[in-house]
């Protein structure tokens, strides 16, 4: 059964998609079953550049990726950031070359972060 806001990658083709509306199928891509990705809340030793790094601002929040700057090369970078609160998600999309950062002009006092990197997977933070 799939949940909502679950993230599935394609282990084939490399499709990545998060569940708007829960259930009880199998999301398959490509012939064969997608796999779930586990949001990971810790880093290991000497991987610093990947838990979401959440500043409050005067409009809402300033995300970064890492407490060192994450890689943001052509083979290694952070493809989105995203905010849940209030019942809404916030994405920016990144790209190679940018600043593994963003700013979301939400108000709330309980968001979710996460954020995906197209090496290491799913990411997840909370205020």
């Amino acid at each position: 059964m799939t949940k909502r806001l679950q993230v599935y990658k394609c282990d084939i083709c490399g499709n990545i998609v998060e569940v708007l509306h829960e259930g009880v199928g199998e999301l398959v891509c490509c012939g064969q079953p997608m796999k779930l990705f586990e949001e990971k809340t810790e880093e290991q030793e000497g991987k610093e550049k990947h838990l979401p790094v959440i500043e409050k601002t005067e409009k809402g929040f300033l995300v970064k990726v890492g407490s060192i700057q994450h890689p943001m090369e052509e083979k290694h970078y952070i493809e989105w950031i995203e905010v849940i609160a209030n019942g809404k998600v916030y994405r920016q999309f990144l790209k190679p070359g940018d600043i593994p950062e963003a700013t979301f002009d939400t108000e709330a006092e309980n968001i979710t972060i996460r954020e995906y990197c197209n090496v290491h997977g799913l990411w997840k933070s909370t205020n």
